[in-house]
Order: C-alpha cells, then structure tokens, then sequence
C-alpha cells in the first residue's frame, strides 16, 4: 500500500508535460485494450461463420437453395465472411445467366469480379482498428521515454539551487520519470502482441476466403460447361 501511494504521490508531483505524457499513455492503452476485446471477438465470430457455412456449401445443397437460405440474414445485415462472397459471385451470376446471349467467358468474369470486390470489402472489414494497434505499439515506448528524458532534465536542473547533490535529492524526479517509460513499456507490449496475433488470423481467414472463391469459380465453371453441353 505505501509503494501504491508513493507511486502515486510522484505522479501527482510530477511536471506538467511528464503528466501529460502519462495521461496520453494511460488513454491510449485503455483504448487499445477496448479494441483488443472487439477485435478478439470480431476473429472468433468469423471463424465460427467460416466453419459452419464451408460445412453447409460441401454438404451437397442446392446453391439456388443455399442463397435464399440466407436472404433473411442478408435482409438484416448479418452475412459477412465467406457467406458474402458467394452471396455476391452467386447474385451476379444468376443475374448475368438470366439475361441471356452472354459467353461464358465474360459471365466468370463477372462472377470472380463481383466475389474480389466482396472480398475487398471483409479484408477492409477485418483489418479495422489494427492500425491503431500498431501505432501504439511502435509508439509509446518513444512518448514514454520523452517523459524519462523531461523528467530526468527537470531532476538535474533542480541540483543547480542544491549546495551539495544527493541521491535523496534526484531520486524522486528519475522515478516520475522511469513511470512515464514504464506507461509506455505498459500501453506498448499487449499492443505488439495483439497487433501480431490478429494480424495473423487476418491471413489465415483471408486465405480461406480466397480458396473458397477460388473453389466457387470452378463450381460455376462446371456448371456453365453442363449447361452448353445439355
């Protein structure tokens, strides 16, 4: 208890810019941390919704069928991932297919066109946010650190009104200083680690989703080529 008050009492006396430095750090890492839990859970919804509808798509359903199951979710807003490149590859297709007098060629190109834009849409949508983490985690540790370098000056400045300098006497400035890289250490090391662990299972769940596509355009290949041929 008396470390946590003197801890506090060298924050409360440091100098204004080291406060500010503070204050930034703590904001910064209480923001990160709230994005870190978003993020967390944005990952795991999107592998939950990766396993179950790959399951449906090779379960041997209809595609016609598989596309409305999923209007009432569209309807809502609530198709993302996997499902919404082949609601998007699928919708042009039909679209493209009842036309009519279209080559095969130009009809897989607007398909694959369609599911890279949807494709487009969810690497947006699952690279949100880690920006930010990466900015924190590259850059507290200097903001910090220019607190320790203010900190530790204002420390030295002061021995010029003391006759005879003590480690009494500049202690206290150095540990509001080494607070101020330890903030940073603090807001920067979850920042890297979460930054590099969701920046992997964005690959992974964007190199699922390309093979999936992938997959799809020969499915509706096979299919054209089925069509011409009956």
């Amino acid at each position: 208890m008396t470390e946590q008050l003197s801890i506090w009492q060298l924050i409360l006396e440091a100098t204004l810019l080291v406060q500010c430095v503070m204050g930034v750090l703590l904001l910064a890492s209480l923001v990160s941390w709230v994005m870190i839990f978003q993020r967390a859970g944005v990952y795991r919804r999107a592998r939950r919704e990766l396993v179950r509808f790959e399951d449906e798509f090779w379960s041997g359903v209809d595609l016609s069928q598989l596309y409305r199951a999923g209007n009432e979710r569209a309807e809502r807003g609530a198709v993302t991932g996997v499902e919404a490149i082949f609601r998007a590859g699928y919708k042009e297709f039909s679209r493209l297919r009842q036309q009519g007098g279209i080559e095969s060629d130009a009809l897989m190109a607007g398909s694959e066109r369609a599911m890279r834009v949807a494709l487009a849409r969810e690497e947006e949508e699952l690279g949100k946010h880690l920006p930010f983490l990466a900015n924190v985690g590259s850059a507290s540790p200097y903001i910090g650190l220019l607190g320790t370098v203010w900190g530790v000056m204002n420390s030295f400045r002061g021995l010029a009104n003391v006759k005879q300098a003590t480690l009494a006497s500049v202690a206290p400035g150095i540990s509001e200083a080494l607070i101020a890289t330890a903030m940073g250490l603090f807001a920067a090391i979850p920042a890297v680690i979460a930054y590099n662990r969701f920046s992997a299972r964005v690959d992974m769940l964007l190199s699922r989703y390309e093979t999936f596509a992938e997959e799809f355009s020969s499915i509706l290949h096979r299919q054209i080529h089925a069509a011409r041929r009956a």
